[in-house]
């Protein structure tokens, strides 16, 4: 058993930094790793949502072509949803849930990594496919008799793809799940978690019931197209509308996957920047938990134009009226903790008001599609597509920005510029409702989605031009953004350990950034909020449960990228194996490659290294 030498103070070179980037196990690095990924895809997924604008700008446009378009709305769909808004989500859930509940790290370390790397290397084999010819062209539901007949191998780079990105999402969620039950500071009971860690454990809870249909689902499609299998062909006896029911089945849980953390995220900051302690904290949680048990009964409300007949219609809307139910208890809680309170607006805090009216409205429409004959008329319209993007930008997005100003400091221990935080909003704010808000009334009008072009004189350019200006708004805002993140690096003014002053959950009462033991003793949680009850008997820092004592912390290990490296190659095997001879042996490597990396760490012991008491007390020192 080895201690940790003195080299962690040191300055390293960059092949070292490398290196301990690759092989880092530790969760706030890992949670930057998401934040890079998830925003690099982000910003990816942004210019094809550009060239879809672009290309609706006018009509009878020719700016792409007709497959193309396909190609673009297919990769738009599945970067945003899959390679971007749960990647970041996920960044925030590592970087700070384990801070929040006095964990010294999540319960599966090398697990964590294996899951990073898994996303990272599904989301660049699914995006290889522009460079290879060959986009998914089925959009990003892929609905069968589309995605069996399309020609090439696009479809093979998103059921690969999504296969390898899928499976490190279920660990990601599997990990969460395990140590939010089993690594709780002591005196930090349910009913005392910060509203973050509520939501990112009912989310993973989700995850790890809505993610093996998908992974079925996925399966089955691999198989019918490079194995010759008929579960979705109808002629051979197979059922297409099956494809529907597996992949809804996942696709309604994972909204709520994405927008119950995007909740949390605003209940921390609205109960900061109001100072008052969320109002209604239990019926939150049970708000919370409630919605993801629902989640699950609506599946088939994004079916109701198949055929399921009245009955399975009528049972959908009414469990479609009945989510709406828990979500309304979050808004009025919301809007009761800033009630009174004293406001301060900073950046957070304005995407936390300006999420309330636009989700809202999101939620609204959806219950207007929940009624079944009202859903006959606006299903595939541009109706749809308005609604969706009010859940997700005026949800989502919305708390992933307030998220990066929220926590910016604790992660990185720099300020993001408020002045240039509050550019970045309006402009987000006014383009994302001038792209989305008029949709409505185009879907209303008749314009269906996923066409490529439209015709003169239907009333419809006019929206569409301002819908175009506003997604070059909202483009304005995430460059103002990525300015503001390399001025605040290049200038590297550090704060302290509660920069916004109103902090009150325990990742406020340790150093920003932490280090890299997290906590030096274990903390005592004496109730919700527990850093403000702290501050309130006029301590500065946390109640400790323990004595200092030696630290165990795990090794890095390179093992997760060697691992989904194996993977990423075998992909290609399996896709090219028909038409090439290389494609066979590939594929046999790839997995072979894989298999002795899992024989390799399941042979070698790795037992981790200890921090010890002097190392600890010298390092907190050195802070003070």
């Amino acid at each position: 058993m080895t201690t940790v030498s003195n080299s962690v103070e040191q300055k390293k070179g960059f092949g070292a930094m490398l290196w301990d980037w690759l092989t880092t196990v530790d969760h706030k690095k890992i949670g930057i790793l998401y934040l890079i990924g998830g925003g690099f895809f982000f910003v990816l997924g942004g210019i094809e949502a550009m060239l879809i604008r672009f290309q609706l700008l006018i009509p009878n446009n020719d700016f792409v072509s007709a497959g193309f378009f396909n190609e673009l709305i297919t990769m738009h769909g599945t970067t945003m949803i899959f390679l971007a808004a749960m990647p970041l989500l996920f960044g925030f859930m590592n970087a700070i849930v384990p801070l929040q509940i006095g964990a010294r790290d999540v319960a599966f370390p090398f697990i964590n990594s294996l899951g990073f790397w898994m996303f990272f290397f599904g989301g660049l084999f699914l995006n290889l496919s522009w460079f290879l010819d060959a986009a998914p062209d089925a959009g990003w539901t892929s609905y069968a008799s589309l995605s069996i007949a399309s020609a090439g191998h696009g479809i093979d780079f998103y059921a690969i793809g999504l296969q390898i990105a899928g499976a490190g999402t279920l660990m990601a969620g599997i990990n969460f799940l395990v140590t939010i039950i089993n690594m709780r500071a002591p005196g930090m009971t349910y009913m005392r978690m910060p509203l973050f860690t509520w939501t990112t454990f009912v989310a993973s809870a989700l995850i790890l019931f809505a993610f093996p249909p998908l992974t079925v689902g996925i399966f089955f499609l691999t198989f019918d197209r490079m194995f010759g299998a008929n579960f979705f062909d109808h002629t051979m006896g197979g059922n297409t509308i099956i494809w529907e029911h597996i992949f809804w089945i996942f696709g309604h849980p994972e909204v709520y996957i994405l927008i119950l953390p995007a909740f949390g995220i605003f209940s921390e900051v609205f109960s900061v920047f109001a100072r008052k302690r969320l109002f209604g904290y239990s019926a939150m949680v049970f708000a919370t938990v409630l919605i993801g048990f629902l989640g699950f009964m609506v599946w088939a409300h994004h079916m109701f134009t198949v055929g399921l007949g009245p009955t399975a219609n009528a049972i959908f809307a009414v469990a479609t009226m009945a989510i709406a139910v828990p979500t309304g208890v979050k808004i009025f809680n919301w809007l009761l903790t800033i009630w009174g309170g004293s406001i301060k607006i900073t950046t957070p805090m304005l995407y936390a008001l300006g999420f309330i009216p636009s989700f809202v409205m999101g939620g609204v429409t959806g219950v207007q599609q929940g009624a079944a004959p009202l859903d006959y008329q606006l299903h595939d319209s541009y109706f749809i597509v308005a609604h969706f993007h009010y859940v997700i930008v005026g949800g989502v997005v919305l708390a992933i920005l307030a998220a990066t100003h929220y926590w910016w400091p604790k992660m990185f221990g720099t300020m993001l510029s408020e002045k240039l935080g509050k550019i970045t909003f309006w402009f987000f704010f006014i383009g994302f409702h001038m792209t989305f808000f008029l949709q409505h009334f185009l879907g209303l009008m008749g314009m269906p989605r996923r066409v490529w072009t439209y015709m003169d004189g239907q009333g419809w350019n006019l929206f569409n031009l301002i819908s175009t200006i506003g997604a070059v708004l909202m483009a304005i805002g995430v460059i103002v953004l990525i300015i503001n993140v390399i001025i605040t690096t290049a200038k590297n003014e550090r704060v302290g350990n509660d920069p916004w002053e109103d902090g009150r959950t325990l990742e406020w009462a340790i150093p920003s950034p932490p280090p890299f033991y997290n906590f030096a003793q274990t903390p005592l949680v004496r109730g919700l909020d527990s850093y403000w009850i702290e501050k309130q008997e006029g301590h500065n820092g946390y109640t400790a449960a323990e004595p200092v004592t030696d630290i165990h912390m795990p090794n890095g290990s390179i093992i997760p990228f060697f691992m989904t490296l194996g993977l990423f190659i075998a992909g290609f095997g399996a896709m090219y194996r028909l038409e090439h001879d290389w494609g066979l042996p590939v594929l046999i490597f790839g997995l072979a490659f894989t298999f002795l990396t899992m024989g390799i760490r399941s042979i070698k012991d790795d037992l981790g290294y200890y921090v010890t008491k002097d190392q600890i007390r010298r390092m907190e020192r050195g802070r003070d």
